[in-house]
């Protein structure tokens, strides 16, 4: 069983440049694991702890000679840097990929050194999932931000060329609660919410009115890059009205 979304992984090429802009100039709470995960893992791993919703992972390649740096660099190397990873969790992340692939979903071997299972990104229409154990990284009770204030994610918005089709997998497949698709005419897109226990929600998204900006921009996506993660949403109550940032091949849409 799926027990929440604690984080969504972002592949960079520069990690402490990465860290210092989330830190210092969008004020988060950051804890840098790198003194672990180096020799480990053989990547830099820095985590952002902003209140509410789902956290946002750092990584970036260090050891080439280690498996989860090999998987980074070939994603930064083949795409450039962006979101690299949909972390879940699970009481028992092993038992949980075997139930996973009897319900048809394509799981890959156990990485060495790894403390999750991959879902192959063929099964989740575009999006790689790692499922991890609970509790896999500690959540400060009251993390220290400054202003802007963001949160965490709040939700993950997902393009899919259907988004009925892809609600089936999250919803029976995956096994987490997922609303019927509806058509929202004000955006121009069929969208299906999922809602992990914890964490923040994944909307899944497909442009079915192309008149309207953004199903036209949704559409765009998908004829350049394919199913896949569109953007994260966050929150900030300081700041008067939304806008968008795109840092390091991500775009976050912030919610007044």
């Amino acid at each position: 069983m799926i027990t929440g979304m604690p984080r969504v992984a972002i592949a960079v090429e520069s990690f402490d440049k990465a860290m210092s802009k989330f830190q210092n100039e969008l004020g988060m709470h950051v804890v840098d694991f790198s003194p672990e995960t180096v020799p480990s893992l053989g990547a830099h791993v820095g985590m952002c702890q902003p209140q509410g919703g789902s956290n946002i992972e750092l990584m970036a390649p260090s050891n080439p000679s280690e498996p989860l740096s090999q998987a980074l660099q070939k994603f930064l190397d083949r795409r450039g840097e962006g979101i690299y990873a949909v972390m879940l969790e699970a009481p028992d992340p092993n038992a949980e990929a075997e139930e996973l692939l009897n319900r048809g979903v394509k799981v890959l071997p156990l990485m060495r050194g790894a403390g999750g299972r991959d879902i192959h990104p063929s099964s989740t229409h575009g999006v790689l999932i790692r499922v991890y154990p609970d509790g896999s990284v500690a959540q400060p009770d009251l993390p220290e931000s400054a202003p802007p204030h963001y949160s965490g994610i709040q939700k993950v918005l997902v393009a899919t060329n259907d988004a009925s089709l892809a609600a089936e997998v999250y919803g029976s497949r995956l096994g987490l609660q997922a609303d019927s698709p509806v058509i929202d005419n004000d955006r121009g897109v069929l969208s299906s919410t999922i809602r992990p226990p914890t964490g923040g929600l994944i909307e899944l998204l497909s442009p079915v009115d192309t008149s309207r900006e953004f199903g036209l921009t949704l559409e765009a996506f998908l004829d350049a890059k394919g199913e896949g993660v569109y953007g994260l949403a966050l929150d900030s109550s300081d700041e008067p009205k939304a806008y968008e940032l795109d840092l390091f091949g991500t775009k976050f849409l912030i919610n007044h």
